[in-house]
């Protein structure tokens, strides 16, 4: 099956409920925690969309519509997303800005398919940034979403504290190019 992927620089009305939807049915056995609640989400992705640098992939699937998506937002020094690491970071590491992968999901019917894998280079695909971060739990799907990153050049390099509503987070980085 064929997936047709859409990148936005804005978050539309359309979109934005699009997301919404497949957000729902990828996290959906998350739901009743409160950082996975949908109304948290939709709140932490309208900051999102306002702040700098924020790039949306939806890939649709002719009869099956959103199937996955994956967005994210530019970081540069000075950002609060350093302040959360957990470990000091080298000096200079934030001279540059990247490009923050702030979330990707995928419905289940659509994993193992390279689905995700098309929808984030097509995010990190043509922007400016040198490199791209992500945050992860490494215990999610048993460590496969890890190993996952892992296998698309992702590395290790630091980590975030838990919060009362969020495990701790292994935070890894990778040539954008």
């Amino acid at each position: 099956m064929s997936v047709e992927l859409s990148r936005y620089g804005t978050l539309t009305g359309g979109a934005r409920r699009e997301l919404l939807a497949v957000y729902a049915d990828v996290r959906a056995p998350l739901l009743h925690l409160p950082n996975y609640r949908v109304a948290a989400f939709a709140e932490r992705l309208d900051g999102y969309a306002a702040g700098p640098g924020f790039g949306l992939v939806l890939g649709r699937a002719e009869g099956s519509g959103v199937v996955g998506y994956a967005y994210g937002t530019t970081v540069a020094a000075g950002d609060r997303y350093w302040a959360r690491m957990a470990e000091p970071l080298p000096a200079g590491f934030t001279d540059a800005p990247v490009l923050a992968l702030r979330e990707i999901g995928v419905r289940a019917a659509w994993r193992g398919s390279g689905t995700a894998r098309r929808i984030h280079d097509a995010l990190v695909a043509g922007r400016a940034e040198g490199r791209a971060v992500l945050m992860v739990n490494p215990l999610a799907g048993e460590g496969k979403v890890l190993r996952v990153y892992e296998s698309w050049g992702y590395e290790a390099f630091n980590s975030q504290a838990a919060t009362a509503d969020s495990p701790r987070l292994l935070v890894m980085v990778r040539p954008a190019r």
